[in-house]
């Protein structure tokens, strides 16, 4: 029975029991991607990170409590917590080999930067499930890996209340919902419950997309947000050529070992 560390780190948050809660599994070498799903699933968090170092490159995967994953945002940074913070990583950026391309988590003072390939949105009609599911406050729909509902103000997405069954019926990643903010840039929620995910406290991800659409809207590349789910969590991003730049805080919960 091979013992390993495990981590659980609040990332896009300043503190414990706030942000997404991501489980981070260090390895030496791969494990099976049978192993890694029960692993994922006994720990039931929306993301487990496992990753493994190659001369200096770090490879990474992402696995919700049902599916692996091609590309997930804060559990990328609760890793990059782990390195820095806790495995005495020592250079300035970490480069994370993925199934979406390479990856880089640098530090910006108390915050952590994840350097993404951007995932500009293209307007598509807006499915018959999310017309019925969020109705006359849906003012645009845009499709990338997920779908990107505009909704008419803060007050529609912090009400959202949405039929999980009639999302399950879309064939995207998930669901984005978003809209202009009074204290912020923008806000937004995200629900993904083909992943097992019926609403991820905050979806770093979702950014790559949310981040060119509203720079378009508002005529500017660095923004300030907050995905306002329950335990809610502050992100600043910025447009950079085919890239997202998106920075938060992150929190550590535990340290411990696991059997497996």
């Amino acid at each position: 029975m091979n013992k390993l560390k495990l981590y659980q780190v609040d990332a896009f948050a300043q503190a414990p029991f706030s942000g997404n809660p991501a489980a981070v599994c260090p390895l030496k070498s791969w494990l099976s991607d049978e192993a890694m799903q029960a692993i994922a699933m006994e720990n039931n968090l929306s993301e487990t990170a496992f990753f493994v170092e190659n001369n200096g490159v770090y490879h990474i995967r992402w696995f919700t409590p049902t599916v692996e994953v091609d590309l997930c945002g804060h559990a990328t940074l609760a890793s990059a917590y782990v390195l820095f913070e806790a495995l005495g990583f020592v250079g300035k950026v970490i480069v994370f080999q993925s199934k979406s391309g390479e990856l880089k988590v640098s530090q910006d003072g108390d915050k952590f930067v994840l350097d993404f390939p951007q995932q500009t949105p293209i307007p598509c009609a807006i499915p018959k499930s999310i017309q019925q599911v969020f109705g006359s406050h849906v003012t645009a729909c845009l499709k990338h890996e997920d779908y990107l509902v505009v909704l008419d103000d803060e007050a529609a997405v912090r009400a959202a209340n949405p039929d999980m069954q009639m999302l399950k019926q879309l064939d995207l990643r998930g669901v984005i919902i978003t809209a202009q903010a009074k204290d912020y840039d923008f806000v937004s929620r995200f629900f993904a419950p083909n992943y097992g995910i019926d609403e991820d406290p905050v979806t770093g991800s979702a950014f790559t997309q949310l981040t060119p659409y509203w720079t378009e809207i508002l005529g500017k590349n660095k923004l300030t947000a907050k995905q306002v789910s329950k335990r809610g969590g502050e992100v600043w991003c910025e447009l950079a050529d085919d890239r997202v730049w998106i920075a938060g805080h992150a929190s550590l919960y535990f340290k411990g070992e696991i059997k497996v």
